[in-house]
């Protein structure tokens, strides 16, 4: 992988990852870039993900209203969202913003980064590492996400599936990317997907020919 800048200290977690997700989505999308997420075992480091702006967005779970469903978007910044799509891919997305905005930021892509072997076993149909977590439901298996994880706090002292912000100066500036959502056929040209130039684990745009059901 070239381009995407290496560690540069101690990530930032907790109340201070918080505040950085406490953000309106594209900040909060750029912020976690370059995350690290573990649970069940297995670590990435996310490398794509898709900004959503709640009910200023149709393509959002959130844009009618919160739900029992959804209501964690409408929590605090740093919480677990995950949905099923198409009753068989389960998704991520990571809240975002104050109380009360509905918005949050899609997990769409990582790299393997620690726990290969169970990544493997969870994936066994993918034919290299770099599609391990390529695709947010693909990514979800890799991780070994149910729908049970929804809530969690991924910021929390100690919790059992955590998120690490990347520290100032991991990504290369000159490696972030942007441009339309995967798939999403309502603001579809809208450049709310960011990701790492040179990683193999970015999934491939595909622009939808119809009208998805709403995502995170």
């Amino acid at each position: 992988m070239t381009g995407t800048g290496g560690d540069a200290g101690a990530g930032v977690g907790g109340e201070a990852a918080r505040a950085l997700l406490a953000a309106e989505p594209l900040i909060a999308a750029r912020a976690l870039l370059g995350a690290r997420f573990t649970a069940n075992g297995v670590a990435v480091r996310i490398v794509e993900v898709e900004a959503y702006r709640g009910s200023a967005d149709p393509a959002s779970h959130a844009y009618r209203g919160m739900t029992p469903r959804n209501r964690v978007m409408f929590g605090p910044a740093g919480h677990l969202y995950v949905y099923r799509s198409y009753g068989i891919h389960t998704c991520m997305n990571v809240s975002a913003g104050v109380d009360g905005t509905g918005w949050a930021v899609l997990l769409r892509a990582g790299e393997v980064v620690e726990g290969r072997a169970a990544a493997v076993e969870r994936r066994p149909a993918a034919r290299t590492d770099a599609a391990l977590g390529r695709g947010p439901g693909n990514l979800g298996s890799a991780l070994g996400i149910g729908l049970g994880d929804g809530g969690a706090d991924l910021l929390a002292p100690g919790a059992a599936i955590s998120l690490t912000l990347a520290p100032p100066g991991a990504v290369d500036e000159a490696a972030v990317r942007s441009g339309p959502r995967v798939g999403v056929s309502v603001n579809a040209d809208a450049p709310w997907r960011l990701w790492l130039d040179g990683s193999r684990a970015v999934s491939a745009y595909r622009r939808s020919p119809r009208a998805d059901p709403p995502r995170g």
